[in-house]
């Protein structure tokens, strides 16, 4: 939607600059030839002459004028295609990594059927690669739920399923339960946090940003990852402080990391896979909640703070009925 409008936009702006650069030559050949038929005329008295020196001013005023609208609509038009050329790599980067992304579970799939099939694996064993597959499909799933959920965003048809959620009783065990499934041998995140209220979430939804989030830190961290998430209220909205010790976000990539196809590229991680949509869902889904996201960081090696803000549920409260 947004190439398409820039399209239109530019297919405008070009035929825009097209009458703009036509006109221009018109008023210049005008130009040139007024100055001959006043030279010719230049006996016939002063007052001409002064007639024709204004009209020539106004003529080279307009020229320049209309000079800078064919620079700025050229611009535009090259603004418009280096953004086609940028969306156009990463949407081939995109399909690059989808296919490895696809490529690799089904590949160990395969792999670990053929043992079960040519072999007499013990049940044991059989068991365990069972556990690998299982682990693989579900990879495969996410996978695949994820670009549909992109797809649903794009056309404006994700539907979210609102409900009011306690923040202690329900939304503080999700985070902890995620935390736990997401963490790492060598990882450590913390949950800091107990404030009270409540909110009105889509708990699926939800549970996609803190899992996207979690991974995120995880997957562009060096060493052994602390990843602290803050929880709490202020001024009638509740936060999510996502802390990590990561590779840590540039200033010019922290206004482009929540964009469709975005992935950092850093030397320190420089074999990170991903299909580059997990931020974007976050800031979609997030943005459908009327909610806010924002990141920040010192700098690179720094770490991260990504912040999440949903706005608290208020309860309407029950008009008194008062009896005559």
């Amino acid at each position: 939607m947004e190439g398409k409008k820039y399209g239109i936009q530019s297919v405008i702006v070009f035929v825009i600059a097209q009458i703009a650069w036509l006109t221009l030559v018109v008023l210049w050949v005008y130009l040139y030839l007024s100055n001959y038929i006043i030279v010719k005329r230049a006996l016939l008295g002063l007052s001409i002459k002064i007639l024709a020196g204004r009209i020539n001013i106004l003529v080279l005023i307009g020229g320049f004028f209309l000079l800078l609208m064919i620079l700025g609509g050229m611009y535009f038009i090259f603004i418009f295609l280096a953004k086609q050329v940028d969306t156009t790599r990463a949407y081939d980067n995109f399909i690059a990594n989808v296919t490895h992304e696809l490529k690799s579970p089904l590949a160990s799939i395969q792999l670990h059927l053929e043992t079960l099939k040519k072999r007499n694996v013990e049940r044991e064993k059989q068991s365990e690669l069972i556990d690998l597959m299982l682990r693989d499909t579900e990879r495969l799933r996410g996978l695949i739920d994820t670009i549909l959920n992109i797809s649903m965003i794009e056309q404006r048809k994700m539907v979210y399923n609102f409900e009011v959620y306690d923040i202690r009783e329900t939304i503080i065990p999700v985070i902890n339960e995620i935390a736990s499934c997401v963490k790492l041998n060598t990882g450590r995140i913390e949950v800091e946090g107990m404030p009270e209220g409540k909110v009105l979430l889509d708990l699926d939804a939800f549970k996609i940003v803190v899992r996207n989030l979690v991974e995120n830190a995880v997957k562009y961290s060096v060493g052994e990852l602390r990843l602290i998430i803050k929880l709490y209220v202020k001024h009638n909205k509740f936060y999510l402080d996502f802390v990590d010790n990561g590779i840590g976000i540039s200033p010019k990539d922290r206004k482009r990391i929540f964009n469709k196809f975005s992935r950092l590229e850093s030397k320190n991680i420089p074999n990170v896979k991903g299909t580059g949509l997990g931020l974007y869902m976050v800031k979609e889904i997030v943005r459908g909640h009327r909610g806010k996201i924002d990141v920040w960081s010192e700098g690179e090696g720094k770490g991260s703070t990504f912040q999440v803000v949903f706005p608290l549920f208020k309860e309407k409260k029950a008009k008194k009925n008062t009896g005559k």
